[in-house]
């Protein structure tokens, strides 16, 4: 700091004076703004909207989507797009967010911009997605589903038995409940009656 200054300019460090204070304050404010345009960005492209915003997931998962508990309930609470796809927390979302470019260079390839090539890749899709749930632990289903808030009193029975098992275990959301928002590739879930042996699941 400054020696030779008197009043309150002796607490403005040198390198101030030195650099300019306008150039000082213009630098904060265009910090300033430039953080707000790189947050409001991250906004707008966490939202329903921007997530449909393309006729793959428009016409293909969004639709099946829909048709579950987690679009219309009695409770009225929804869980959009970016709620169960994107974490909340700044760090994994920025990871995520990175990820997912490399969606939008799937789009200019035109990977799944027909059902049929959508179908054809379901099962390989919702096993990445699958896989990244695993990685995190459920960290998006547990931000409305947390264990330790769970009355398993209010529960059916079969969830009140699995559920405690399951956590004991270390399993996360994702390995039971596949399929809750989409449909389902053929697989073979860990819960319910045994399915009968096809060709298919061999």
């Amino acid at each position: 700091m400054s020696t030779d200054r008197k009043g309150w300019q002796r607490w403005v460090p040198a390198w101030v004076w030195r650099v300019g204070p306008l150039m000082v304050i213009g630098l904060f404010l265009a910090g300033i703004i430039f953080w707000g345009g790189f947050n409001w960005a991250m906004e707008l492209t966490n939202t329903e909207t921007f997530c449909i915003s393309c006729h793959e997931m428009q016409e293909n998962v969004f639709k099946e989507y829909r048709h579950t508990i987690h679009y219309t309930n009695r409770s009225g609470v929804r869980a959009t797009c970016p709620d169960c796809h994107v974490p909340k927390e700044w760090g994994p979302k920025i990871i995520r967010k990175i990820q997912a470019s490399n969606e939008l260079f799937h789009k200019v390839l035109g990977t799944i911009d027909t059902p049929e090539k959508f179908q054809a890749k379901r099962h390989r899709l919702a096993e990445h997605e699958w896989a990244r749930m695993r990685a995190n632990n459920s960290q998006e289903c547990r931000n409305c589903h947390n264990f330790e808030y769970m009355d398993l009193t209010e529960q059916g029975r079969r969830a009140a038995k699995t559920h405690p098992v399951a956590f004991g275990k270390g399993m996360t959301c994702i390995d039971c409940h596949k399929g809750i928002a989409h449909q389902l590739p053929p697989i073979e879930q860990e819960i319910g009656a045994p399915k009968p042996v096809t060709a298919r699941t061999k």
